[in-house]
């Protein structure tokens, strides 16, 4: 873990009652990252949900918001309690529906899509201001969706306390720094 740079810190949440988890686009709660993730938070008693999302940022924020109340209620808890999240498209849209209100106790943004790949003037950031909760992103050192500088400015808009680790990697970087990750920042 030698690698592993925290490049601004703050508080994560408290009181987490579970834990819901998004896929990159393309991808399905199977993907392998969400997977071990889930393993991992399972082994130390954090209860995990990992959903599918429809294609396109017109319908994922809100099948985020349906997931959250369902997986909410069956935990027998208010979506308050709640950490969301996911990689690359999953964790943008979770950051959406949390912008447009969701409550939820934390935010994990894996490997945050801030620009496609060789156009940073086409940023994905106009929301983030509106994020108040905390936040963890974990993002690969050379991710060419936004270097650790570039996030570190965009993440700085954000209302709520934010922690950005970088780990060795691009876009997908490996699932033992990012477990790591979130679990210190979990407990």
């Amino acid at each position: 873990m030698a690698d592993v740079r925290v490049l601004r810190a703050g508080s994560g949440p408290v009181d987490v009652a579970g834990v819901l988890l998004t896929p990159g686009a393309g991808a399905t709660r199977d993907n392998r990252t969400l997977v071990v993730l889930d393993a991992a938070l399972a082994a130390v008693g954090v209860p995990v949900r990992r959903v599918d999302l429809p294609r396109g940022a017109a319908a994922a924020p809100a099948r985020v918001r349906d997931e959250a109340g369902a997986f909410a209620a069956e935990l027998g808890v208010p979506t308050g309690r709640l950490v969301i999240g996911g990689r690359s498209f999953g964790g943008r849209m979770c950051s959406m529906a949390v912008a447009d209100g969701l409550p939820v106790a934390g935010l994990l943004l894996l490997s945050y899509p801030l620009h496609p790949p060789g156009k940073p003037e086409t940023l994905r950031v106009e929301h983030l201001p509106r994020v108040d909760v905390p936040v963890l992103a974990v993002s690969g050192a050379s991710d060419p969706f936004g270097t650790p500088d570039e996030l570190a400015a965009h993440l700085a808009s954000l209302a709520g306390p934010t922690t950005l680790v970088v780990v060795p990697g691009t876009h997908g970087p490996a699932d033992a720094p990012v477990v790591a990750a979130v679990r210190a920042w979990l407990t």
